[in-house]
């Protein structure tokens, strides 16, 4: 269980955010279908990884995404 965002990798996976928003697979791959925050799309898989950082900050409510 994650208690903390210090105890969090600096580059999130959707299990991450899913372990965060206490959501569903699904409802985390409906999000970063379109999300409202910087998702990088890495390697032949697209796999999804997201600052740590930048999810913070549009969780926490900034509008000022970086």
């Amino acid at each position: 269980m994650i208690t903390s965002k210090e105890q969090l990798p600096l580059i999130l996976e959707p299990a991450h955010i899913q372990e965060i928003l206490c959501i569903g697979r699904r409802a985390t791959y409906e999000l970063l279908a379109d999300p409202p925050f910087h998702v990088n799309r890495v390697g032949k898989n697209k796999m999804i990884k997201v600052p740590r950082d930048v999810f913070f900050r549009w969780l926490e409510g900034d509008k000022e995404q970086g």
